[in-house]
């Protein structure tokens, strides 16, 4: 499907896909994002996270479950050919290839291997901004990853293209891999000559049984390391508004499991000593068990009338909090439907939630919002979500594959025109290649198709001479040529001057006194299937066109859980048409079977789609939809003020 027009953000091929100033594709991120120096276009593990299971994998992965180890695809490291990592944390090169070189080397087919270096990483309670930059750093230099469910949705897209991922399976009262077989999973890579990283949410030294894998290794010999994380028994509270330590309230806090292991023969909590522990009780994993905790305490002697609080995956969207006291805080939480995780805080600080609390006033709090633009870019706008209070399920539809281009002779442009932040990057990889920089550019008219492109080019160096203020293809050709977008145009005899460097004014017009010469020939930077707007435009005022397009969009398969949680979603956003092309190919709706307001589109009845632009809109209809919201402005900003203010009005 192609389109006419196209903005900075829109396209089915179009100008730009999908493509706006929170791309991020190859570009360092911050904590909570991408690891520096990771990104593209692979297909990595998405939408993994408190709110479910993984979605959407498709690189290699080792299936674990039922009574015992399934590890068909945990041999492709070694048959890749790939080379060791270089400046892996704490053991560079230790890949599955590096070891296999060093044991030839030293002339001992048969000898094991050096064993390779096991990482303990808490990824912290769910919120990606939580991660650390040490988490981060292992996740993406890992040759393999042993990850539980609960862990932040976008904690392994850092992760390497080569790297296997390995679903170990824990979250409560779900799928449980027994941890014997997790840890000799983990002693298998290793003693292989992996680096693993051994994924855990929350802190590993927190209920997290790291100690027991830390053990496990160390009796082996195997060197390892342990990277702390944020610990779901303060973060969960603190999102709650509640504080663990305050001192007219709590002088200090005790963490306690809520789940003990049933093999023990009776109790190792002192019931009587947390009865009289004068500050704050914060119980991990003990949402089953909360009437028996409540009567316990109360029961040793802990007052029956003492605040409590109960946090629902904390830090996330999906955050939900009750309170009580300890004589009916296990009825509150029945009758909401609370479930594991949850954290369960007793004491003075619980009675504070109501003045403190904060997480919850934020304007798209309990909100959710798939985003199906290419996951390159997705992060950005994911998080700014986020922030903003949404619970974020990213469910990308498409992604951008680079075509080599390569350059004509740039002596001879007048004006170069990017329609896409993509577009700018795939064209500065061009002129690399060619063995040019910036300085074959010098004399040459650029021309941006909105502030995204423009900014996309300042992280280059290049400063856009042009950016129209309606962020089309139509746009963007009227002020090259110096028409209005809804004006006379120039006479055709009348051939079109172009100023020299930025001295421009905001209608596009040469500054006073500035140099100019005559507009002859324009390359045009952007997708394969782009629209015909602006080079029709172009070519209508004699302008001589060269169409070059540097990369193209192809769709991202999307796995049945994902397509399954758009059923769900408040919001579903549309960045560009094609995203809305891929979305419905991807759910196989027919038009037979299409029904009102949403078409063609796989997501549920009471789900609002949410448009970044008229040229987006129009894609939708084709397919039978009409989107509840549209942006004014065809930009993420836009977009998302579009979205803010429908939300505050449901």
């Amino acid at each position: 499907m192609s389109t006419t027009g196209g903005t900075d953000d829109e396209a089915t091929g179009g100008t730009a896909t999908g493509a706006t100033e929170d791309d991020r594709s190859g570009s360092a991120a911050p904590a909570g994002g991408a690891a520096p120096g990771v990104g593209g276009t692979r297909p990595p593990l998405g939408g993994v996270g408190a709110g479910g299971n993984a979605v959407g994998d498709t690189r290699p992965a080792t299936g674990v479950g039922g009574g015992g180890l399934t590890t068909d695809v945990e041999t492709a490291r070694d048959t890749a050919g790939t080379d060791p990592v270089e400046g892996a944390p704490g053991a560079a090169g230790r890949g599955a290839a590096g070891s296999a070189a060093r044991a030839d080397h030293a002339g001992a087919p048969d000898a094991a291997p050096e064993p390779g270096v096991a990482y303990l990483v808490g990824a912290g309670p769910g919120d990606p901004g939580l991660m650390t930059v040490r988490a981060l750093e292992v996740i993406a230099t890992a040759d393999v990853v042993l990850y539980d469910q609960l862990i932040p949705a976008t904690a392994l897209d850092g992760a390497r293209d080569d790297a296997v991922l390995i679903d170990v399976g824990k979250r409560g009262g779900g799928r449980q891999v027994p941890q014997a077989d997790t840890e000799a999973l983990l002693l298998e890579h290793v003693l292989a000559g992996r680096s693993v990283a051994r994924v855990k949410g929350g802190d590993p030294f927190v209920f997290g049984r790291g100690g027991e894998e830390a053990q496990r290794l160390r009796a082996k010999g195997v060197p390892y390391e342990v990277v702390p994380g944020v610990t779901a028994g303060i973060a969960g509270p603190a999102y709650a508004g509640i504080p663990v330590t305050h001192r007219g309230h709590a002088p200090g806090v005790a963490f306690v499991t809520g789940h003990e292991d049933p093999k023990k023969p009776e109790s190792a909590i002192d019931w009587e000593g947390l009865a009289r522990f004068p500050g704050t009780l914060v119980f991990y994993m003990g949402v089953r068990r909360l009437p028996a905790i409540a009567a316990s305490l109360v029961g040793a002697g802990r007052p029956a009338d003492q605040p409590a609080a109960v946090v629902q995956s904390g830090t996330v969207g999906a955050q939900r909090v009750v309170t009580g006291t300890l004589t009916d805080i296990a009825d509150v939480a029945a009758a909401a439907g609370i479930k594991a995780p949850a954290v369960t805080i007793v004491g003075g600080v619980a009675g504070l939630r109501d003045e403190l609390r904060w997480f919850e006033d934020r304007p798209l709090f309990g909100r959710s919002v798939a985003v199906t633009r290419a996951r390159a870019q997705a992060s950005g706008l994911a998080r700014r979500l986020r922030a903003l209070g949404a619970e974020v399920v990213e469910t990308p539809t498409i992604r951008t594959r680079s075509l080599d281009a390569e350059l004509p002779d740039l002596a001879g442009v007048d004006v170069l025109a990017l329609t896409s932040p993509n577009g700018v990057r795939e064209f500065m990889a061009a002129l690399e290649r060619s063995g040019q920089d910036a300085r074959s550019l010098y004399g040459t008219t650029i021309a941006a198709v909105g502030p995204g492109t423009a900014r996309a080019l300042k992280g280059f160096g290049l400063r856009a001479d042009l950016v129209p203020e309606t962020f089309t293809g139509e746009a963007l050709a009227a002020m090259i040529t110096g028409r209005s977008a809804g004006g006379a145009g120039v006479a055709a005899s009348t051939t079109p001057r172009v100023a020299t460097g930025a001295q421009v004014d905001a209608t596009g017009e040469p500054a006073p006194g500035a140099p100019t010469r005559p507009l002859r020939r324009a390359l045009l930077v952007r997708a394969a299937t782009a629209g015909d707007a602006l080079p029709d435009g172009l070519r209508a005022a004699g302008i001589e066109v060269t169409d070059l397009p540097v990369y193209e969009t192809v769709a991202e398969p999307l796995a049945d859980d994902a397509l399954a949680a758009l059923q769900d979603v408040d919001y579903v956003t549309f960045t560009s048409a094609s995203t809305a092309g891929f979305l419905a190919d991807a759910g196989g709706v027919t038009d037979a079977d299409a029904t009102a307001p949403h078409g063609r589109l796989p997501v549920g009845p009471d789900t609002r789609a949410v448009s970044i632009g008229p040229v987006t809109t129009a894609a939708l209809a084709e397919l039978g939809a009409t989107p509840a919201v549209e942006a004014q402005q065809a930009t993420i900003d836009g977009l998302i003020a579009a979205l803010v203010a429908d939300a505050a009005t449901r």
